[in-house]
């Protein structure tokens, strides 16, 4: 047996040393970070990344480019490395778990290398770096190694297990699930965690059909894991009437200009929606691609969170281009405490942490030195915490993998737990001269217990639970103190035939298409209310399809041009089906209708009771003043103004077209021109006649009557030209209002109805400019202000419908005439005989004693 591991581990050698000479870059060796416990659990993380031979770009710009050999430091990954501290303190603090023993770790950084991952793991064999394969150095350390977790890709993860394997050391890998892990030749496979396969491919097609995106794109990494995730989802999406637009298999690092850039570019032109299946090494390829193909305007849909690598380049840049993108992450609790225990982090609580140092280093931009080889932090402030940095450098909220860190170190715990227990029950468990067990020894636990389970329970127990749920996040501008994911929704999977998903459309933000939803087809026929755009990328397969423009229609799939409802008839907010429009006028039952008609009949007997005070009061100066004769003709005439108001209410008949505009006309003429004739009287009263002359009071009240007639009889006449030209008819309006067919009156001769009305602006300019010029006359029942005030009122009133009646359709034009027949009335009633009404009633005394002409 010690034969075969230790020609194993030669091969492991050579394998290891020719990697290292192919390798460009000088890899010094990887200091660890160790504490020391009963029990010691090995971590391999990765906290840098660098770039090599200018094969990172941004773009087309080479300023853009990483130069040769640069290292960017991944900030965000620390926090898998403070996951792993605060789960091995709670275990330790808990006496039940470990039987009042204790956890340790020995921790590397072995970047994104898989020659590093190898060389630590024969480093956390033998104890010492530079390493002695095949030998402790430092038994305290590598007899008490129980379990490795490690690493962050696929590629590392299977180097580490190389190794471990040979020593048959268990190892949890924290990288998305890879089934070709365990058949690599490795003795044991590395546990992973669980993959819900079926949930994701479900919660994926699931979201393209909510937004009927039946055109994508699949780009997944060259390896076993991409090959797999495209065979069994394009069967899922073919089954669903999705289409592939192509499937890609990208490199890790495309050289910019070669052809496999330039094809990936390519592929990003045949489809809107692109999902990118890997984790975050296997997507280094997307930070050109993005920002290169950002032109195209793709709707990326991941499906790991592999975002911590891109930002470490250029956040800012990235997110430009990349907003509007969604992804999957299996839905996880918080862990309690932990964003406390981030808070609480700092170098002097970790001395002899050489990682902490670093990140300190760049994230609060701290100057360091060396002291006998060690690196220490100077010039900085004492009272930070990671809490106060932005959320391009540092997130509080537990990423995935620092989720699965934490869940891998209570699974070991889980393990020991039950290795322990058995020693308990067989009376074998001696703290004094307890050795840990030997690591092979942990695989049975690990193998029955489940990764992944709730990590905020107390007990360490398995959970099963038979309902899966995936949260879905979308990735939005970045603002100060905003999220960059933001929570949209959530998919629940029990089966092919059970699941559900909810998503909160205010949320989704899409970017460059400002939450339009943008189409993605590859079928010819479009759905029905859409139309094909003229210009196809490709006619036999894929072909864009727009909404039909107002008022058209499609009530078939696959139309190329859409069809206006005819006019009785409009279009269905799907635009696929026309419906009879609905007959609509001002009618006596509309709430409009019933105010209006309230407000008529409340004026009409206003003026009937104004009527009726100036009969029973007739003998009065008051009354008897500029001709009371005059008086009861225009209370009658503006009693008939408020009623002709109600022709306008009702379905339009031709009768009711005709009179509510003859009407209206003439009984408005007759109105302005009793004023006009008061004018008359109060300036001749004033000017020309003398006091006590009865002949010449005669002739002024007969030609105030003829000013009555004659101003009557011109717009009789316009009218009758008016009836016997052009006249007013029923007529329908289809266009005005959707989905309505309002009924009204077509004024026929637009010209003798602006005649009408031109007429009375003629009297009424007429009557206010000697009422003007006549109101400084003695003021003892001059009427004059009154007058001049009415007629103010009166002209404004119409002045103002002119605009807005040419401005206004349907019901509204006619509301419109209405009240500016009632408001100007009402105003010519108000101001002519409120004040005489007031004289007569509150005032009964003096107006008796003063002697007036009559």
């Amino acid at each position: 047996m010690k034969f075969c591991i230790a020609f194993s581990l030669l091969i492991v050698l050579i394998e290891f040393q020719e990697q290292i000479s192919c390798f460009s870059l000088s890899i010094p060796a990887s200091p660890g970070y160790y504490q020391d416990g009963h029990f010691v659990i090995g971590g391999l993380f990765s906290l840098r990344v660098t770039a090599r031979d200018n094969r990172i770009k941004f773009g087309f710009n080479d300023a853009m480019a990483i130069p040769e050999a640069v290292i960017v430091n991944l900030t965000k990954n620390y926090q898998h490395m403070l996951a792993m501290f605060f789960a091995i303190e709670k275990i330790n603090k808990d006496p039940n778990i470990l039987f009042n023993m204790s956890l340790g770790f020995y921790l590397f950084n072995v970047d994104f290398f898989e020659t590093k991952a190898m060389e630590s793991s024969m480093a956390l064999l033998s104890g010492e770096s530079p390493l002695i394969p095949n030998y402790g150095c430092r038994p305290e350390k590598t007899d008490k190694l129980v379990a490795v977790i490690g690493g962050i890709s696929t590629g590392i993860s299977t180097q580490i297990s190389r190794v471990l394997s040979l020593y048959n050391v268990p190892q949890i890998s924290y990288a998305p699930f890879d089934v070709s892990l365990g058949t690599r030749g490795q003795l044991q496979s590395p546990y992973q965690f669980p993959v819900y396969t079926a949930t994701l491919y479900q919660g994926i097609i699931q979201l393209l059909l909510y937004f009927t995106w039946v055109w994508v794109g699949l780009l997944v990494p060259a390896d076993r894991r991409g090959e797999l995730f495209i065979k069994e989802i394009t069967e899922e999406m073919i089954n669903h009437g999705i289409c592939v637009a192509f499937a890609e298999k990208g490199p890790v690092f495309p050289s910019f200009g070669d052809i496999v850039w330039y094809q990936l570019l390519v592929r990003l032109t045949l489809t809107r929606v692109v999902i990118a299946f890997g984790d975050t090494h296997d997507f280094l390829t997307l930070v050109s691609l993005i920002i290169s193909g950002a032109t195209f305007g793709n709707i990326w849909i991941t499906t790991s969170d592999w975002y911590t690598t891109l930002l470490a380049f250029n956040q800012n840049l990235i997110y430009t281009y990349f907003v509007g993108a969604l992804s999957f992450s299996v839905h996880k609790d918080e862990i309690l405490g932990f964003k406390d225990f981030q808070r609480s982090v700092h170098p002097k609580k970790y001395p002899h942490d050489i990682f902490i140092q670093r990140v300190w280093s760049i994230l609060f931009e701290c100057s360091h030195l060396y002291e006998h080889g060690v690196r220490k932090l100077s010039q900085c402030e004492q009272n930070v915490s990671l809490s106060t940095r932005s959320l391009n450098v540092w997130d509080m909220n537990t990423s995935p993998l620092s989720y699965k860190v934490h869940a891998a170190v209570y699974a070991i715990a889980q393990a020991l737990h039950e290795e322990l227990s058995l020693r308990v029950n067989g009376d074998s468990l001696d703290q004094g001269g307890l050795q840990a067990p030997l690591p092979w020894k942990l695989h049975p636990f690990l193998q029955k217990g489940k990764l992944g389970r709730n990590v905020n329970e107390e007990n360490i127990v398995n959970q099963e639970d038979s309902t899966t749920k995936l949260d879905i996040f979308n990735y939005h501008p970045l603002q100060s103190g905003t999220k960059v994911q933001v929570k949209v929704g959530e998919f629940l999977f029990e089966s092919n035939s059970v699941h559900c998903l909810s998503l909160n459309d205010k949320l989704i933000n899409l970017g460059v298409y400002n939450n339009q939803i943008p189409f993605s087809n590859c079928k010819r026929s479009c759905p029905l209310g859409f139309k094909k755009t003229e210009d196809c990328w490709f006619s036999f397969c894929c072909c864009d399809c727009v909404p039909c423009p107002t008022g058209e229609i499609t009530n078939e799939t696959g139309m190329d041009q859409c069809f206006k409802c005819p006019e009785d008839q409009y279009p269905n907010k799907q635009r696929n089906q026309c419906l009879p429009k609905i007959i609509a006028f001002l009618s006596h039952e509309d709430p409009l209708g019933v105010v209006l008609v309230s407000v008529t009949i409340s004026l009409t007997a206003i003026s009937a009771m104004i009527l009726g005070l100036f009969i029973r009061y007739r003998d009065t100066p008051i009354v008897r003043a500029n001709n009371r004769n005059l008086s009861y003709v225009l209370l009658v005439s503006l009693m008939l103004c408020f009623f002709c108001s109600l022709t306008f209410i009702g379905q339009p008949t031709t009768v009711t077209c005709v009179l509510r505009q003859m009407i209206f006309g003439i009984v408005f003429s007759v109105a302005v021109s009793a004023i006009l004739a008061k004018t008359f009287i109060v300036v001749m009263a004033f000017k020309t006649i003398k006091p006590g002359s009865t002949l010449q009071m005669w002739m002024v009240t007969r030609l105030s009557n003829a000013i009555v007639c004659c101003g009557s009889i011109i717009q009789v006449c316009i009218c009758a030209v008016w009836l016997g030209t052009y006249p007013p008819f029923p007529d329908v309006d289809m266009q005005s209002e959707h989905g309505q067919i309002i009924l009204l009156c077509n004024e026929g001769s637009t010209l003798a109805f602006y005649c009408v009305l031109g007429y009375l602006g003629f009297l009424a300019s007429l009557s206010l400019l000697i009422a003007f010029l006549a109101r400084r006359l003695p003021d003892t029942f001059n009427e004059a202000k009154t007058i001049t005030f009415s007629m103010m009122v009166f002209c404004s009133v119409w002045i103002s419908f002119i605009p807005t009646y040419l401005s206004s359709t349907g019901k509204t034009m006619v509301a419109v005439e209405i009240f500016s027949i009632l408001a100007s009335s009402a105003g010519l009633l108000g101001c002519m005989f409120l004040p005489k009404c007031y004289m007569i009633l509150l005032r009964s005394g003096g107006h008796f004693r003063k002697k007036v002409f009559t």
